[in-house]
């Protein structure tokens, strides 16, 4: 054998051991997988058994759980049925009881009203027998009257022919007579009925005049500048702005004059017109209240104002008209009458002695037998041409006639408010009630401020006049001056001589003062007796 020979052999005897090497690996991972798979049965047996037991215990549990819990709630159901039971008992037990309890109640109550039927009817039964009783002894009282008035007639027949046998008169003509007799009582009664009515009218009269001139009211001081108060003094810088453009605008747009001093929180508006005055206050307040002070906003909340207190003067005539009975004045009046309530004359607000006017005039005619409607409508327009007196010349009487005559007016209405200051001679009777009227609530006192000295000095000479008599203590002039009360001392002045004292005092009030009216003087004297119980 050659080289080549062995090397073959050699090569397919380490094939042939290769081969056989790898046919026992082969068996050898043949045996592994066996083993393995073996293995993993016999864990899979395992497991098997393992959850199939857990299984069987779990399913236990659960079944040992549901049946406690089973028995749980038929324990629960029989307790509430138990419990259910019982309140349903003791609810039919309760309604049996109320209705027991009813049932008494009302055999109780049939009871008190069978006894009180049977006391009722003992009481008609007793109240029958009375009437009986009483009807018995009427019959026998009416039996009894009758028998008198029988006899009381007989009496008066017989009194009456012993009458006439006395008088020698039948009696027809004494009769007659006695009719005669009432007939002149009648007449003089009649008589006396119609003096006392006269005088008691003219009593009547001369009281009304008394207390029309013993009207008073608040005294109005006449001014030309009005105040407006500020939150606070920074807002005056705001007021007069830069250079002072903000109030040179107001001033121009309201025709007011502005003070601006060191009064704390205040500015002053100045001007004689009084309507002018309030539209600058208001527009002041507006602009303060909105926040925006420039001239261009000055302007158009002045203009607003104006127009604002256009509609409130219209407003005010409208209410005072229909207040005072008057529906049908012509609407332009209306602004006017408005415009009265801003306008003063010697301290007295002018709608206010208008009104007052018109009232006074109404009552004296009323009492007069005059044109009550009439005075009081001419009342009511008497001082109209003060509304535009300071606009328009000519008196305010003038002013008011053409402004009465453009509108419409009655001529009689007109005719009495033109005389009430002498200016034309008065045609009628409610024309000189008028000029009256004005008189009455202008010179009374307290009404317009020229007046107040002269009312305070009537006072003081009131009692003045009082205390220059010996025993008098104090005087005090009570009423406006219609009334003085004066109180003397007791142990100086006897009761006669406090009497006139009294006579005294009137007669030198009569002689040395003037005075609308009449002043009743009062004087008083008392003894007081006053000891101390220690």
């Amino acid at each position: 054998m050659n080289a080549l020979d062995w090397i073959l052999l050699i090569i397919a005897v380490a094939a042939c051991a290769g081969f056989l090497l790898q046919v026992k690996k082969a068996q050898q991972a043949v045996v592994d997988v066996s083993k393995a798979t073996a293995k993993a049965e016999e864990d899979l047996r395992a497991q098997r058994d393992k959850t199939i037991a857990d299984a069987e215990r779990e399913a236990a549990r659960t079944l040992e759980r549901g049946q406690k819990e089973a028995d749980a709630l038929r324990k629960e159901s029989e307790l509430k049925a138990k419990e259910q039971s019982i309140q349903a008992r003791q609810e039919a037990e309760n309604l049996v009881n109320e209705r027991m309890t009813n049932l008494d109640k009302q055999g109780q109550r049939l009871q008190q009203k069978e006894e009180s039927l049977d006391k009722k009817l003992a009481q008609v039964e007793q109240k029958t027998k009375e009437l009986e009783l009483k009807t018995d002894k009427t019959r026998e009282e009416q039996e009894k009257l009758d028998a008198l008035r029988a006899e009381a007639k007989k009496l008066v027949e017989e009194q009456g022919r012993k009458l006439e046998e006395l008088s020698g008169l039948t009696r027809e003509e004494a009769k007659a007579e006695i009719i005669g007799q009432l007939e002149y009582t009648a007449k003089m009664v009649r008589r006396i009925e119609d003096e006392a009515q006269e005088e008691a009218q003219k009593k009547a009269r001369w009281t009304i005049g008394a207390a029309i001139q013993r009207v008073a009211s608040d005294v109005v001081a006449e001014i030309t500048v009005t105040s407006v108060q500020l939150p606070s003094d920074d807002l005056k810088g705001r007021i007069i702005g830069r250079e002072g453009r903000n109030i040179r605008a107001i001033e121009k747009a309201t025709g007011c004059d502005l003070i601006v001093d060191d009064t704390p929180e205040t500015i002053v508006v100045s001007s004689f017109d009084p309507i002018r005055r309030e539209v600058a206050r208001q527009s002041i307040l507006k602009l303060l209240a909105d926040g925006r002070i420039h001239p261009a906003r000055i302007e158009e909340v002045v203009e607003k104002t104006k127009v604002d207190m256009d509609q409130h003067l219209k407003e005010i005539g409208e209410s005072t008209a229909i207040a005072m009975g008057f529906p049908d004045v012509h609407p332009k009046l209306h602004k006017l009458i408005g415009r009265l309530n801003y306008r003063t004359s010697y301290g007295q607000n002018v709608l206010d002695h208008t009104r007052e006017v018109a009232h006074i005039a109404e009552y004296m005619a009323a009492e007069m037998g005059a044109n009550a409607k009439l005075a009081r409508r001419a009342g009511l327009f008497h001082d109209i041409g003060k509304a535009i007196d300071r606009e328009v010349e000519g008196t305010h009487i003038e002013i008011g006639m053409e402004l009465l005559k453009r509108f419409g007016e009655k001529e009689d209405v007109i005719h009495a408010m033109s005389c009430h200051h002498g200016d034309h001679e008065p045609r009628t009777v409610e024309a000189m009630l008028i000029t009256a009227a004005d008189a009455l609530s202008a010179a009374r006192p307290g009404a317009r401020r020229e007046m107040l000295e002269t009312y305070v000095k009537r006072l003081e000479q009131l009692e003045g006049i009082a205390n220059s008599y010996k025993g008098v203590q104090k005087s005090y002039a009570m009423q406006a001056g219609r009334e003085i009360r004066i109180l003397v001392d007791a142990g100086q002045i006897n009761d006669d001589q406090a009497y006139w004292i009294a006579k005294d005092v009137t007669k030198r009030i009569e002689g040395e003062m003037q005075y609308p009216g009449q002043i009743k003087v009062t004087v008083m004297r008392e003894t007081r007796a006053v000891e101390y119980a220690r």
